[in-house]
């Protein structure tokens, strides 16, 4: 056994980081728009203006997808392209362009997963305030409940957010990501609430409106493995798996995922930063534990934990010249297997893996083709842990490469190729790398071919 006959294989991307078009047809700006135009933030000095041009080059992305055989293409929308001021008029021109991507994806017979915000915040509604401002779970409601009115019928699939822990984490708490403004703690914790807000006001919402939509949610966060598979060490890995850590207060798993899927912020959060958390109201904790049809996780690596010897756990050392990828990121497998794991044990609920994929130094060789014999190992390695999961009872209903073309990677600008498919980012030529073909034969075979 292995991956269930059903199991969907699909690929993602997300909306500022393809679509450019950032200043057509009545978009407004949202914060990495303006972001991007500050000196030394994006690496190359680039942004999200043309990107992959995907705003009038999305029926050849789909015939692509199409092509390499993949059942269900992950994309996001555009809150600033919908409403460009984040809570004004609605844009015709916005809804129309999803109309016909929508459409474009039906006709090809692909399975449309749309995520309603991947992080290009409309900067009017910055300027209120943001996620600190009490509004702002309504303004969101309010876009989500335009999108499900225009669009439900037509998407079997949403998830609310894409990995909060970055566009709150590294966006306020650190200053990576737009709009790179440093926020106290207090504040940040108060946007943690209004954002758990927005996405519980945003099921019912789907709920109500559109009532045969899926609805998930796509966090992200280290998938912290045992170092051994002794009884001890898997504790241990657990235990750091939901950790509240200081050091990574925003990307603990537990922080986004406990309030949504058991009705809670965790124990440990309360214990460490009670002098800092936002007013509670007497209904919101019911507001955000929402019932969900299945969760997803962005899953790109983790770390090797052991047991202490004290009930507890602690960082294993990576074995000296471990692999990595050409961002930097270690390469574990492993997380694929543990991660997923540790996530059904905990909250019962049917998972995706929503994004795992890796950067590599692509390059179009002589013979006019893209080789990324890396990217295909590293593919083969995590998709057998992914496997061996499913084999284990773990309910693992799909997996999402990210991603589908090389694109605008955030702080990084074009520095980092994480696509399937070559972006020559001044053609805009696409050329569908070695790994897409390989994809493409994993995805004929179900797995199959990954072995046992």
């Amino acid at each position: 056994m292995g991956f269930k006959d059903d199991f969907v294989w699909g690929i993602a991307s997300s909306s500022y980081q393809i679509e450019g078009a950032v200043n057509e047809d009545g978009r407004g700006s949202s914060v990495w728009d303006m972001f991007c135009k500050q000196p030394g933030r994006i690496i190359d000095g680039s942004s999200g203006d043309i990107a992959c041009d995907h705003y009038h080059r999305y029926k050849e992305d789909i015939s692509i997808i199409k092509e390499l055989g993949i059942k269900a293409y992950r994309f996001s929308i555009a809150w600033p392209r919908i409403i460009p001021t984040g809570d004004g008029e609605v844009n015709e021109k916005g809804l129309d362009f999803y109309d016909r991507l929508i459409d474009t994806i039906l006709e090809a017979g692909i399975t449309p997963y749309a995520t309603l915000f991947h992080w290009d915040y409309p900067y009017d509604l910055f300027r209120k305030g943001a996620w600190t401002n009490p509004e702002s779970p309504k303004w969101f409601l309010r876009y989500a409940e335009i999108i499900a009115k225009r669009f439900g019928k037509k998407l079997p699939h949403i998830f609310t957010f894409n990995e909060p822990q970055c566009f709150i984490g590294i966006s306020y708490a650190k200053t990576e990501h737009a709009p790179g403004i440093q926020f106290p703690l207090w504040d940040t914790l108060l946007m943690t609430h209004n954002v758990l807000l927005a996405h519980g006001l945003t099921v019912q919402a789907f709920r109500s409106i559109s009532p045969n939509t899926k609805i998930g949610y796509a966090p992200c966060g280290d998938a912290q493995y045992p170092l051994t598979e002794s009884a001890e060490d898997i504790e241990a890995a657990r235990k750091a798996f939901f950790a509240v850590e200081e050091a990574r207060l925003f990307w603990s798993i537990s922080l986004w995922s406990d309030p949504v899927f058991l009705g809670k912020y965790p124990d440990e959060l309360y214990n460490n930063y009670a002098q800092y958390m936002p007013k509670i109201g007497p209904d919101d904790m019911k507001i955000i534990n929402q019932p969900l049809d299945y969760m997803g996780q962005n899953i790109y690596n983790g770390s090797p934990i052991k047991a202490d010897g004290k009930g507890s756990y602690e960082y294993a050392k990576r074995e000296t010249g471990y692999p990595f990828t050409a961002a930097k990121w270690p390469v574990t497998p492993e997380s694929l297997y543990w991660g997923p794991r540790f996530l059904a044990e905990r909250y019962n609920i049917p998972v995706y893996i929503t994004e795992n994929g890796l950067s590599c130094a692509d390059v179009v060789s002589v013979d006019s083709k893209v080789h990324d014999p890396l990217r295909i190992d590293f593919l083969h390695r995590y998709l057998s842990c992914l496997k061996r999961a499913a084999k284990d009872g773990v309910d693992i209903r799909g997996y999402f490469h990210w991603c589908l073309t090389d694109n605008f990677e955030w702080s990084k600008g074009y520095t980092e190729r994480f696509g399937m498919v070559f972006c020559d980012f001044t053609t805009q030529k696409r050329i569908i790398k070695d790994s897409g073909y390989w994809y493409r034969d994993i995805i004929k075979s179900n797995g199959k071919t990954l072995g046992e």
